[in-house]
């Protein structure tokens, strides 16, 4: 038996002696996911399930030991996630914290602030929202206007930022702000600070899909230490582009299955199935088909990425490639999803259909080609880094 094949099966009797079973449980909707953070409030397995995987690490298998991370390889990563799938174990926890900020610190900040930050992502402590886009910034985020005035021994940040996703439920920002306005990307800086600093307000913006998880974010005079600035003074946009890399590849994961309800199982039990066994709607059939064999090859690619990724061998392109390309899958999914309910998925308030989910989530995914950088802008980057094709 190899190191691999022991660290596997170590592995496979952990995650079945202290995975709760609520946890080995299709989620139902995104209300099931677990963020977190001061205000948490924990479904029936939850909080043990995180607890134990941030116990070891596990939370974030990849991150330096040091910074409270499992301090895995790649390949044992790759094994940890290949076993959490084959036993139906749902993610512990989702944070902006592990796909974005993380990296980011790992990359840019002080030993200080990754000793301070990266422990507490890791257990789940403090949520965290992203601060970038403004109501005049959006595609071109460099055109932001938050400023943070320097007072000495704090930044005064005043402006607003918009769909700022979760940020009414958030402990910490993330966030672009201007500190010198006589240029553009040379003009910005990345800050971290607390939701509750006096100063700090947000409203929910009510999306198509009856949900609020948007805000808008307001700043009054709020007072920044001068600790909390990550990476050089005005020198934010590398650290920004830098995130933004990591977020659309985040996004991009929302083409794979996720532990929810799979295609093919809801469309059974919606339509039922003909003499041979066979969903009994030929032409569903054939698009479910196809679908599973486009999403079968994004799962080889994204496994091939994240190798890439964790060797350096990366083109600094392909977040964009796979957000792409993940947002389209995500929202033919939930096209799927719908029409294998029929009429049942319209259904929009009632416990049977855990109030209107699939609609819902339906059309959340009509913003998975504007967040993160839209369809558009993503085109134009592979088209010119990746194609190479002339400007």
């Amino acid at each position: 038996m190899t190191d691999l094949d022991q660290f596997r099966a170590e592995t496979r009797a952990w995650l079945e002696a202290n995975c709760p079973p609520e946890m080995r449980r299709p989620m139902q909707s995104d209300k099931d996911a677990n963020w977190g953070g001061r205000r948490a409030q924990f479904q029936p397995g939850q909080k043990e399930w995180m607890d134990a995987m941030a116990s070891r690490g596990w939370t974030v298998p990849d991150w330096p030991a040091e910074y409270g991370g499992g301090g895995l390889s790649p390949a044992e990563a790759k094994i940890l996630r290949e076993e959490m799938a084959l036993l139906g174990c749902r993610n512990p926890l989702h944070s902006f914290g592990i796909s974005m900020l993380g990296p980011a610190l790992l990359k840019y900040g002080t030993e200080a602030q990754k000793l301070e930050h990266l422990p507490k992502i890791v257990r789940g402590e403090i949520r965290w929202c992203q601060g970038y886009s403004e109501p005049n910034a959006g595609s071109d985020l460099a055109g932001l206007q938050t400023s943070a005035e320097d007072k000495g021994d704090h930044f005064l940040v005043n402006g607003q930022k918009v769909w700022t996703s979760y940020a009414d439920e958030a402990d910490w920002i993330f966030c672009l702000v201007r500190t010198d306005k006589s240029v553009k990307q040379a003009g910005i800086s990345f800050l971290l600070f607390d939701m509750e600093s006096p100063g700090v307000s947000t409203r929910p913006i009510l999306l198509i899909s009856g949900y609020s998880p948007f805000c808008e974010t307001f700043f009054d005079n709020v007072q920044v230490p001068k600790e909390n600035l990550v990476g050089d003074l005005n020198k934010g946009w590398d650290v920004a582009k830098y995130l933004l890399g990591h977020e659309r590849e985040m996004i991009s994961g929302m083409g794979l299955e996720d532990g929810a309800d799979t295609l093919a199982g809801t469309a059974v039990r919606s339509i039922g199935v003909d003499g041979s066994g066979r969903l009994a709607d030929p032409l569903l059939r054939a698009q479910i088909a196809l679908f599973d064999v486009r999403a079968a090859a994004f799962s080889a690619m994204s496994e091939r990425f994240l190798d890439e990724l964790k060797a350096g061998r990366a083109h600094p392109a392909q977040p964009s490639m796979m957000k792409y390309y993940g947002t389209e899958l995500n929202k033919a999914r939930h096209e799927l999803l719908m029409a294998a309910r029929g009429s049942d998925a319209l259904e929009w308030e009632s416990d049977a259909s855990h109030h209107g989910a699939a609609a819902r989530d339906w059309l959340r995914t009509k913003g998975n080609s504007i967040e993160g950088g839209t369809t558009e802008i993503q085109l134009n980057i592979i088209a010119k880094r990746i194609l190479e094709l002339p400007a």
